[in-house]
């Protein structure tokens, strides 16, 4: 079942104490495309301008992206700058250009409007509900937000989160929207603003899924290199709404495992700068992990204690 994500294409570079790129592929629907496509069809709606480097959106065609949605406009691309700390926990943003992406209006393409599985990046609000009036009942409809559009559109974005199915954001978000520092009254704020589901993504320390009777979580995965912490949300988002979109069901058990292989998609994007730690993935590499993931949070069943 193909995916539907509408977000940013934009150019990255950045600065970590163990390297660093220019003009990298980024942007949230890049990475989110890129580690959803191990898993299914992705179709992109985004804006680039006349510098981006359309050849290398080619090659990631390949990969099963269709981006047919990715209008061509005349002007400079999104750039956005980073430098990160030592431990990778905290990032300096040094500079963001919009270029086209200032002025971008999400149109899909004919047909696109009957798709099922939808993401929306980290983009205005208005314009994520803009894209939801397009759409003709979908089965999942999951957006993500930054604090940006918190303090400035907030009135905007509750208004979205009455359209949604799932708020997808990290631990800073979740608190700040709420107000609220302990993140499981966070989530449950959040539920009782429309979202059936919340995921809050917590780093290193894994992420959770709330809903109005329980709550689970999964474990970031162990990983001794780690290299660019950038766009490892989406990801996170790419694999979690893949897994969904490819057993075509929202069901609770099926919600837990697509945590995982969003866990797991996460984990790879961590792994090399950009979308590099893509590269070499295939689904192989992706269900060795899954695998894993299993292992490492498998407790047997034991005897009652007498």
């Amino acid at each position: 079942m193909p995916l539907l994500v509408v977000g940013s294409v934009a150019l990255d570079s950045i600065f970590t104490p163990f390297g660093e790129t220019a003009d990298a592929l980024g942007g949230s629907a890049v990475y989110f495309s890129v580690a959803a496509s191990l898993l299914a069809p992705v179709k992109v709606v985004g804006v680039i301008g006349s510098d981006y480097p359309v050849h290398e959106l080619d090659q990631l065609a390949k990969r099963g992206i269709d981006w047919t949605g990715v209008e061509r406009a005349e002007g400079e691309s999104f750039r956005w700058k980073g430098k990160y700390s030592y431990d990778l926990q905290s990032r300096e943003t040094l500079e963001t250009r919009l270029g086209v992406f200032a002025s971008f209006r999400p149109k899909l393409p004919p047909g696109w409007d009957q798709s099922r599985y939808i993401f929306l990046g980290n983009i205005d609000p208005e314009l994520q509900l803009d894209v939801l009036r397009q759409i003709h009942r979908p089965d999942l409809v999951v957006c993500d937000t930054m604090n940006y559009w918190i303090q400035g559109k907030r009135l905007e974005l509750l208004k979205l989160l009455e359209r949604v199915d799932i708020l997808l954001v990290n631990d800073t978000e979740a608190r700040e929207l709420s107000s609220l520092w302990n993140i499981h009254k966070a989530g449950r704020w959040i539920l009782k603003h429309g979202p059936k589901r919340v995921v809050i993504k917590q780093g290193e320390h894994g992420a959770i899924m709330m809903d109005a009777e329980r709550t689970f979580y999964v474990p970031a995965f162990p990983l001794e290199d780690v290299f660019d912490p950038t766009g490892a949300g989406d990801a996170f988002a790419g694999g979690f709404m893949g897994y969904l979109a490819r057993v075509d069901s929202t069901a609770p058990e099926q919600m837990r495992r697509a945590m995982v292989y969003g866990a797991t998609m996460g984990s790879f994007a961590v792994e090399a700068f950009g979308v590099r730690g893509f590269e070499s993935i295939d689904p192989t590499a992706v269900e060795r992990r899954v695998q894993a993931f299993v292992d490492l949070t498998h407790v047997p069943v034991a005897e009652p204690l007498r």
